[in-house]
């Protein structure tokens, strides 16, 4: 119901200012998790153990996404009605977040550096996405063979971006 009332807003005039709004937060995100390998990277330099780094990442994850949901829930009151299966999926979801931050500090640990790690992560990470999204709600038509060469682009990106990388 929500994503037909989203699409029937997008496509009057002005439900379409409205509705592009999302785009702003995908901004957010982009600009939080581009500089969010740098930033774990030198947090576990500084503290010379990636699993202080760690510990700090969950302290943040606690403080963002425990206390401000509470906090906003509870003055909508909101707080209650949580159904199993959305919190299966949800916290499925969250270990899944919690993992790759994991992941991240791992693959320093071991040698890697935020200049090369998180181009991977960011170039392989939407094709995951597109191929999961497609096990999990099958297309009702074959993928268009762009989807493939998108496939193809995206990872050639990633490639030129850690090629043409400046060097220090």
């Amino acid at each position: 119901m929500a994503m037909v009332h989203s699409h029937a807003a997008a496509t009057s005039g002005q439900g379409a200012r409205r509705s592009m709004g999302w785009v702003l937060f995908v901004a957010g995100a982009v600009l939080s998790w581009g500089v969010y390998g740098v930033m774990l990277y030198k947090g576990q330099v500084l503290l010379g153990n990636p699993l202080k780094a760690l510990l700090c990442v969950g302290v943040a994850y606690f403080l963002v996404g425990v206390i401000v949901p509470v906090a906003v829930l509870s003055t909508q009151g909101q707080l209650s009605g949580f159904n199993s299966a959305g919190l299966t999926a949800a916290t499925i979801a969250g270990i899944l977040g919690a993992a790759g931050a994991v992941f991240i500090i791992y693959s320093f640990r071991t040698g890697g550096l935020p200049l090369y790690v998180m181009p991977l992560v960011f170039g392989g990470a939407p094709i995951v996405n597109v191929l999961y999204s497609m096990i999990t709600s099958p297309p009702k038509t074959a993928p268009s063979p762009m989807l493939y060469l998108g496939f193809v682009l995206a990872s050639l990106g990633a490639g030129m971006v850690l090629y043409f990388r400046p060097t220090h």
